[in-house]
């Protein structure tokens, strides 16, 4: 006979990784990909990150479906490093031929590291210095370029340069931005992101002038967004666009890349949520039409899934150290929380939670996930229903895979946590848990006399 799993807890399984199982012989222990998470956390300790392969994968057959069933063009997938980068990451994009978008020169060190091959390297950046721009030379196949004077920078520098330049991109403001945190828009008319439409006309004059390698176009409207109706809009103009540049400049770009940003279901709450075919399926309908009504050559599509691509395949795990009641509220304190997902205090982020065992036990009422760090804000989750936690249980977090590691910080001297691979019934370290001594491996004693 099954656990009876309350309602309330049940739903949240949908948002774990594909291989999430529940035992329902013992005291409903959750496993992801054949592995205990319990014993995970004791060999490893918290707080704790684990990547689940198969939902990797699974995740990306769907994108890679639906460009094939519905865009009749050339298409690609370049994986956002932003989302989450590190040299296991790096090295499994090119198990699957995916480019990798790098900013600057420490996300492209990573990718040379992990081997990476030149033509699957892309550069984004909306201030990138002459050190990034140098990397980018060197060793990136695309380069994307956010504004006049960098394009400036980039021309003086590839006059001396001897061997191969990177492709060209322009990135385009449209002048609009996704439905989403004012945080995370980028589309909008006063963005800090890319040339507005007069300045990218110019921007092309100045790459044909400058015999640079101008092949594609760029935009990017907002992250996290759950309806992809304000694409349509942004697409209309690059295309008006595209059609001007073909008039006045005889020039049509092979690639046209509307960028990501597609959102995730985090919380029950957000379930169900419109898949991610219906996302690729609007672009692409949309696309095909406009360039049919303006008699524009079909661009090669690239999207840059990375939320939407890694975000469900993480998890993070907690140990609660004390549970404290105060007036109206039962804090369940934690050893992690700012410092590994700075999203809830920057964004508002909802996230959502189940213990790793016990899952039978009925809700007793709503619950404040705290962590350690001396910040008010430091407040994972807010009033989720839990059952009665006792000190020492360990708490999964899912949907965890996306901008919370590659944000995280040390703050209060926090060690950022290890990083599994998890992948048929085998954990692999991707990233160690730091020690006291990475906290000052970088400083200097004050010279002598100081």
């Amino acid at each position: 006979m099954g656990l009876n799993i309350p309602p309330t807890l049940a739903a949240r399984l949908p948002l774990f990784p594909t291989t999430t199982h529940l035992d329902e012989t013992g005291d409903g222990r959750l496993t992801i990909a054949g592995l205990d998470l319990a014993e995970l956390a004791r060999q490893y300790g918290t707080p704790l990150y684990v990547y689940d392969r198969a939902s990797l994968d699974a995740t990306l057959a769907r994108y890679q479906a639906a460009l094939q069933t519905h865009y009749p063009g050339e298409s690609g997938i370049t994986y956002a490093g932003k989302a989450f980068l590190c040299l296991g990451i790096a090295q499994w994009t090119q198990q699957h031929g995916l480019w990798l978008d790098c900013t600057g020169a420490g996300e492209l060190a990573v990718a040379f590291a992990a081997g990476v091959p030149r033509p699957k390297v892309l550069v984004h950046g909306v201030n990138k210095n002459q050190a990034d721009l140098s990397a980018a030379l060197q060793h990136a196949g695309t380069l994307v370029v956010d504004n006049l004077g960098e394009l400036e920078r980039l021309a003086a520098l590839a006059s001396t340069q001897t061997g191969p330049l990177p492709d060209v991109w322009l990135r385009l403001r449209p002048g609009m931005a996704v439905q989403t945190h004012a945080h995370t828009q980028t589309g909008q008319e006063d963005s800090k992101f890319g040339f507005g439409p007069a300045e990218l006309l110019q921007a092309v004059g100045l790459c044909l002038r400058h015999d640079l390698p101008l092949t594609g176009l760029h935009f990017h409207q907002g992250s996290h967004f759950h309806d992809p109706a304000p694409l349509a809009p942004a697409l209309d103009i690059a295309l008006d666009l595209i059609e001007e540049a073909q008039s006045t400049y005889r020039w049509t770009p092979q690639v046209l890349s509307p960028g990501g940003g597609w959102g995730v279901p985090y919380h029950e709450d957000d379930l169900p949520h419109l898949p991610l075919e219906t996302y690729v399926q609007f672009i692409a309908e949309h696309l095909v039409a406009g360039c049919q009504q303006r008699r524009v050559p079909l661009p090669r599509l690239h999207l840059e899934p990375g939320r939407s691509l890694v975000a469900q395949a993480g998890v993070a795990l907690y140990q609660v150290g004390s549970v404290k009641h105060t007036l109206n509220r039962r804090w369940l304190l934690l050893d992690g929380g700012l410092a590994d997902n700075p999203r809830p205090a920057l964004y508002q982020a909802r996230y959502s939670a189940l213990p790793i065992a016990g899952l039978a036990r009925p809700v007793s009422g709503p619950a404040w996930l705290g962590g350690p760090f001396c910040e008010s804000g430091d407040v994972l989750i807010s009033g989720l229903p839990l059952p009665e936690i006792q000190p020492g249980e360990t708490i999964a977090v899912p949907v965890s895979g996306a901008y919370q590691i590659s944000m995280s910080s040390n703050y209060n001297g926090a060690r950022k946590p290890a990083v599994l691979w998890l992948e048929d019934g085998r954990a692999s370290l991707l990233q160690r848990r730091q020690v006291p001594e990475d906290l000052y491996s970088r400083d200097l004693p004050l010279p002598p006399g100081a």
